[in-house]
């Protein structure tokens, strides 16, 4: 009985793991957006950057209702997750607003942005992530929302902060511009290492799968927003190194 258990922990504390090497493909063909050569090659404009800001903008407004509605769907069996959801939203309230003022700060009028019109609109794959991660918390399995927190902030750590500052480098902006990719590649390295806490007492094969495919889905849509972020041509050819991780 006692081997029983020791192996069933064994098995539980490998989900984090497992997730990220089920969604190592996906995160690779993200990587091979043109952004990231780009930034290291000084190819980032102010308009490279102000419609990554506005795109960031259109999703991270929906962390908190997202937050929210997946806790709200969680079986009884996930309480110990909803008291972890409910810490995160104190934690993530108003940094959409922080993306405003980085986006005032690089002198672009904000209004359109929060108008969600004009040059300010959301670009389809961004709107079409929201839309899955919606549909999966009300029709689907809930837990898929933390496939999108996997590769936000995995990214974020992985990439955020040398993006950051090749960016800054690049544009010479002050860093009044630059706080939702410098605060956000400090705050979720505390972020991820509480995730794979979570994330490995995760045991349903289901929930898993559900974590995954959810994960695997945001890569493929956020990589594609990344993907046609408009570059100096003369520097974003190319691809980058196929070795990229958030541990």
């Amino acid at each position: 009985m006692t081997n029983d258990i020791t192996q069933e922990r064994n098995v539980t504390a490998c989900f984090f793991d497992q997730l990220e090497q089920q969604t190592q493909n996906a995160r690779e063909q993200m990587y091979q957006a043109p952004v990231f050569r780009a930034a290291a090659h000084g190819g980032i404009s102010h308009a490279t950057y102000t419609a990554f800001l506005t795109q960031a903008y259109h999703h991270v407004k929906h962390t908190v209702p997202l937050l929210m509605a997946c806790g709200s769907r969680l079986p009884e069996q996930y309480e110990w997750l909803q008291q972890a959801i409910g810490e995160y939203i104190e934690e993530e309230k108003g940094h959409h607003e922080w993306i405003l003022s980085d986006l005032e700060a690089c002198h672009v009028d904000t209004t359109p942005v929060r108008a969600n019109s004009g040059p300010g609109k959301v670009g389809c794959h961004i709107e079409l992530m929201v839309a899955y991660l919606y549909h999966q918390i009300d029709r689907g399995n809930p837990l898929a929302f933390f496939g999108m927190v996997w590769v936000l902030e995995g990214t974020s750590v992985a990439a955020g902060g040398q993006m950051a500052a090749h960016i800054q480098a690049t544009l010479g902006l002050p860093d009044q511009a630059m706080t939702y990719l410098t605060s956000h590649s400090a705050l979720d390295q505390q972020h991820i290492q509480l995730f794979e806490g979570l994330m490995n007492r995760v045991t349903d094969p289901a929930d898993q799968q559900a974590i995954v495919d959810g994960a695997n889905m945001v890569y493929r849509l956020y990589g594609a927003m990344l993907a046609q972020l408009p570059l100096d041509e003369t520097t974003a050819a190319g691809s980058v190194p196929q070795q990229h991780s958030a541990a």
